[in-house]
């Protein structure tokens, strides 16, 4: 009797918690241990239950998120790339979270202020972070050494390092052609530029069309392997094979990189970066989608308080490389950093970074350039021309 009396006392819990579904694009040493809050943070509290779910990378999440909001099938939180984050706000899929949030200063303080400020859109909070990152350079740190170069600090000596690193065997950079031209615009943002101005696309800009045209030299040059995404895999075992020698790369694709095995030492840099440049911010914010509960978006909010606890934030970038969000973290990774200090460059960026533009339309903009840009390295289409048609086709876009 006393064990069927506690079995209903079970059964009434569980019936009592508000579940909470979180999709996420967190594979690998991160997404494992997103499980491993989660199960955390249910045995911890009886109101609310997380039910995590890998739905693929980002790319592949959107298009599931997409067809669920269609079908009314959506999850309570889910993991927005921040160039997707901006349309699931302009679309009124996004919940604006600021009533339920009651945040005290020294919580505020302590949070680094782009990874925060990325999640207001027009005055209101729809997103919380998570995952942040900034680009970084890896570097095949024997060949730089046996030339007698250092890592290039601005854009003039990147190239001059590129050149020198060509051979025969081997190119001196490779260039993802990422969807979300995320890596270019880091070369324009480092310049002192930006992809958007005036709320419209600025393709045209000096700083994006100096960018390419480098790019072009180097190609020229044969110190230049470009690769689409969809080439992605084939750019890594370039870079691990030395077939090329700089690549440059979220800071989060580091763990995945170690499941390789490296002939050579690998050395990590700070973007090149000319006086007043910057670096565009990278990773996901949290968002609750239309349709939760009041409860779940409680739930929601009560798990990423979970998840922003120090002793988490430090254990998330122990395991995923990511940058830490929280000031209060930073002590905690204190070894993890002393053993191998290049893992400190993409923090060290933070006090260079930016928000990337948060207009509904960039999402696509981008991606137009992306195919721009593409079609410009593998195809020869000059620079000018590929920037006046990604221009023209991202002005299109209402």
């Amino acid at each position: 009797m006393k064990r069927l009396s506690a079995l209903l006392l079970f059964l009434a819990s569980a019936l009592a918690q508000t579940e909470v579904t979180f999709w996420h694009a967190m594979d690998g040493p991160a997404g494992r241990l997103l499980a491993t809050f989660a199960q955390e943070f249910n045995a911890r509290q009886g109101l609310y239950r997380v039910v995590p779910l890998y739905v693929g990378q980002y790319r592949e999440a959107e298009t599931r998120l997409v067809a669920a909001l269609r079908a009314g099938a959506a999850p309570v939180l889910f993991q927005a790339e921040i160039s997707f984050f901006p349309r699931l706000v302009g679309e009124g899929q996004a919940l604006a979270l600021d009533p339920y949030l009651n945040l005290d200063r020294a919580f505020l303080e302590d949070l680094f202020e782009p990874a925060w400020n990325y999640g207001v859109v027009e005055g209101r909070r729809f997103g919380l972070p998570l995952n942040t990152s900034t680009p970084v350079l890896f570097y095949n740190l024997d060949a730089l050494r046996a030339r007698g170069l250092q890592a290039p600090r601005d854009w003039r000596e990147f190239e001059e390092a590129a050149k020198a690193l060509a051979s025969r065997q081997a190119r001196g950079f490779i260039f993802v052609t990422d969807p979300q031209a995320w890596l270019f615009e880091a070369m324009v943002t480092s310049r002192g530029g930006s992809l958007v101005r005036d709320g419209r696309p600025n393709f045209l800009s000096r700083e994006a069309l100096e960018a390419l045209e480098m790019l072009h030299r180097l190609n020229r040059a044969g110190a230049l392997s470009a690769r689409s995404m969809a080439e992605s895999t084939f750019a890594q075992l370039d870079f691990v094979r030395t077939r090329g020698m700089m690549v440059m790369a979220s800071i989060a694709n580091w763990p995945a990189a170690e499941n390789f095995s490296f002939a050579f030492n690998l050395g990590v840099a700070p973007v090149p970066r000319e006086p007043g440049g910057k670096v565009p911010l990278g990773g996901a914010q949290l968002v609750v989608l239309r349709g939760a509960s009041e409860a779940q978006v409680r739930g929601a909010i009560e798990f990423w308080r979970y998840l922003m606890e120090p002793g988490n934030v430090a254990r998330w970038v122990e395991a995923s490389y990511y940058v830490p969000v929280r000031k209060s973290a930073t002590p905690l990774l204190e070894g993890f950093y002393r053993e191998n200090p290049f893992r400190r460059v993409a923090f060290e960026q933070i006090a260079h970074a930016q928000e990337r533009p948060r207009l509904p339309q960039f999402s696509a903009w981008a991606g137009l350039l992306a195919e721009a840009l593409e079609r410009s390295l593998k195809g020869g289409l000059p620079p000018q021309r590929a920037l006046e048609e990604a221009q023209r086709r991202a002005e299109a876009i209402r």
